[in-house]
């Protein structure tokens, strides 16, 4: 093992070390000893085990801490796209020959052999996938969903389309990949003037005006970009792996104890104290998001969209569905309490293998 204790990954007969590898509870994740390539920022943390030949592209993250990441032999994960867990109830474990487009996230979920995620794919807690699948871009696998084998799905929630073959989806699989050439990498941002409390990974690219509010937290591969307004963050508010917040006119305004989940893109939007915005959700230009709002997952907002307090919001456009009830109320708490936990666990391991 190299010095300071991280493992590599082989690639073409070249020793490759993925960005940043943290452990979690003191273990490191596993590769396997034939090739694994490792995009640049490619970040993998925890109780991960990856098979043999599998490929990360730039900026994905696999993140394992809490429960474990088990992923079988010739996964290909792409860019900017993310795997994780949920803590204390869900691991993630997925077969063989996978194939995962960019920015999706499969998040806490079972996924079988030889099944293709396409671009902007949504996989959430509890859900099943079985083996030869196709998953059409765009869609959102709702929690606890089933996905039969042999077809291929669409829409939010992910529905069935059509039967599909096993050489359609190699084909769909292949195209996939040739579709993910090199990305360009952002020029680095300057590194904001934070209190000791704030956690900002080491694979985050900030730039700008931006002002990160005490106990506070960017993960991994996260853009922020404050191009004209700033980019402001409450107190204690997470932002999750992958993603993009962008400042190109008044700027974003985040309010304190709120959690911006995995791959949400955000644009010169205010959102306010205590609200969740789901994983893989597009907040538009202008939209206002008051206190106490949930918006879940793979949701989107409309240019100037308001979304009052107090009540649930999903769909594309997003809608109101309900009050926020007691349990869901918690369960943001419970995020928020969890992810300041993990800010201050990764500060110190990432301070100690710098």
């Amino acid at each position: 093992m190299p010095p300071g204790g991280q493992k590599t990954c082989l690639v073409d007969f070249r020793l490759v070390t993925p960005d940043l590898i943290l452990p979690h509870d003191g273990v490191l994740p596993v590769f396997s000893a034939r090739p694994v390539w490792c995009g640049r920022a490619s970040t993998v943390i925890g109780t991960a085990t990856l098979g043999a030949q599998a490929w990360l592209g730039d900026d994905s993250v696999i993140r394992a801490d809490g429960q474990i990441v088990t992923i079988g032999e010739r996964f290909w994960l792409g860019h900017r796209s993310t795997v994780h867990i949920a803590t204390d109830t869900h691991p993630t474990r997925v077969g063989d020959r996978v194939t995962v487009g960019r920015n999706a996230v499969v998040h806490a979920c079972t996924v079988g052999s030889d099944v293709v995620i396409e671009d902007d794919v949504v996989v959430l807690d509890g859900a099943i996938v079985d083996d030869g699948v196709l998953i059409e871009a765009g869609a959102t696998v709702f929690p606890r969903a089933h996905l039969a084998a042999g077809f291929a799905y669409a829409g939010s929630p992910a529905k069935p389309l059509r039967p599909i073959t096993g050489p359609e989806i190699a084909e769909r699989a292949e195209r996939l990949r040739e579709a993910s050439g090199d990305l360009p990498q952002p020029a680095a941002g300057d590194e904001p003037d934070v209190d000791d409390s704030v956690f900002v990974a080491r694979t985050a690219r900030l730039h700008g005006r931006i002002a990160l509010g005490a106990g506070s937290s960017v993960f991994f591969s996260c853009h922020l970009t404050a191009e004209v307004g700033p980019i402001v963050v409450g107190a204690d508010t997470n932002i999750q792996d992958n993603t993009v917040i962008r400042s190109r006119a008044e700027g974003v305004v985040i309010g304190r104890d709120t959690t911006i989940g995995h791959n949400v893109r955000l644009a010169d939007c205010r959102i306010g104290a205590r609200s969740l915005i789901g994983i893989g959700c597009v907040v538009a230009p202008g939209t206002v998001i008051a206190d106490d709002v949930l918006l879940a997952a793979g949701a989107t907002t409309d240019p100037g969209q308001l979304l009052e307090g107090g009540t649930l919001w999903g769909g594309r456009p997003a809608r109101a569905l309900g009050p926020l009830d007691a349990d869901k109320r918690a369960m943001m708490t419970r995020i928020v309490e969890g992810y300041c936990e993990h800010g201050r666990a990764y500060k110190q391991a990432q301070e100690a293998v710098l």
